[in-house]
């Protein structure tokens, strides 16, 4: 998939993301992707009531959420069969579980350049 299939194929975003700079920044670089619509959640509980009222083609997921982690949410998203991808301040040893190995992420620090590889990554993965 190419950077331009992206801009067609992605126009809603849900970030989750309970850093409000780093979500920010997000925001900014899927953008400037060609993303038309970004809205950020800062807890589970938050992205759980967009995805309830609003349609997503694609989540960006913090792992770390301070008191919890985003992957009882990313067992949500594959049910729903919606793209998602992780972001993390962790390595790739970080302990995933099985059933997340094989979900596209990256790391933090991010730029317009890892995340379009992760947004190539993770639609790619559904073709």
């Amino acid at each position: 998939m190419a950077l331009t299939e992206i801009s067609v194929s992605i126009k809603r975003v849900l970030v989750l993301e309970d850093n409000f700079i780093i979500a920010m920044e997000a925001e900014d670089i899927l953008k400037s992707l060609g993303v038309e619509h970004v809205e950020i959640a800062s807890n589970v509980a938050d992205a759980q009531a967009l995805i309830a009222e609003q349609s997503f083609d694609f989540a960006l997921l913090d792992v770390n959420l301070g008191s919890q982690t985003s992957f009882d949410f990313a067992g949500l998203l594959i049910e729903r069969g919606m793209a998602f991808g992780f972001v993390s301040g962790y390595d790739d040893d970080f302990n995933f579980p099985v059933t997340l190995h094989d979900i596209s992420r990256i790391t933090k620090p991010f730029n317009e350049s890892s995340m379009a590889g992760l947004l190539m990554s993770a639609m790619a993965g559904r073709s």
